[in-house]
């Protein structure tokens, strides 16, 4: 497997750990203020991280580093995802992985292999069709997407988190308040600020965030709905 990003250290992508994080290009959405354009656009032109090389870094650092988080793009589009965090399993490690949670199959076997132990759902708006089709022109992307928050909800093995970036246009406070509605019990649920940089559609960098008070102050309303709530600025 090969990777088109590799950052050595974090210390905020995996919660609670020091993590590795792995970027996988292409993805099966189009969401406009998406800062990883390169990675879902042009990531063949990009610098490649064979497997070799970062498996032979976490075997190196594994005193030092407790995980992996594979994000993108959309890791779960790559087949050999799996056999790839099979080799990181048997070094001890912990995998994060970032998703947009268009295939629920391929997340569940990787869950019943024990190859996840964190997974974080990006749940771009409120679970309707007409909003999520400014995003995926492929409606049953968008179907596979409420499978996969039934089935994160509906386990109890793996920890997990739903986010969502406040990007004006594509989300509302309407939004958010639906959505508590329909992720209610989860174990934890963070609000993220959009940032108007090196958006995919380059309208998206003219767009002026939602100030950082109102989002704390929306997250807060939302206390009574998720184990767990936060804001991610």
């Amino acid at each position: 497997m090969e990777f088109y990003g590799f950052n050595k250290v974090s210390l905020i992508d995996y919660p609670g750990k020091v993590a590795a994080v792995l970027f996988t290009g292409g993805c099966n959405f189009r969401c406009p203020y998406c800062q990883n354009k390169d990675l879902v656009l042009h990531w063949k032109k990009l610098p490649k991280h064979p497997e070799k090389e970062v498996l032979g870094y976490l075997k190196k650092r594994k005193r030092w580093v407790d995980g992996i988080v594979v994000t993108g793009g959309e890791p779960l589009m790559w087949r050999d995802l799996g056999a790839f965090l099979k080799k990181v399993k048997k070094l001890g490690l912990s995998v994060k992985l970032d998703t947009n949670g268009s295939d629920p199959q391929h997340l569940q076997e990787l869950m019943k292999k024990r190859l996840v132990d964190y997974v974080a759902l990006d749940v771009k708006t409120a679970l309707a069709w007409g909003k999520y089709r400014k995003l995926v022109n492929d409606k049953q992307l968008f179907e596979n997407v409420v499978k996969t928050i039934s089935i994160l909800l509906n386990q109890k093995r793996v920890d997990y988190e739903f986010r969502t970036t406040f990007a004006p246009g594509i989300v509302s406070k309407e939004d958010v308040l639906s959505l508590a509605k329909q992720l209610r019990g989860a174990k934890a649920y963070y609000l993220q600020q959009f940032i108007p940089r090196n958006c995919l559609n380059p309208q998206y960098n003219k767009v002026k965030p939602l100030p950082d008070d109102e989002l704390k102050a929306m997250a807060d309303s939302m206390k009574a709905f998720y184990k767990k709530v936060g804001i991610r600025l």
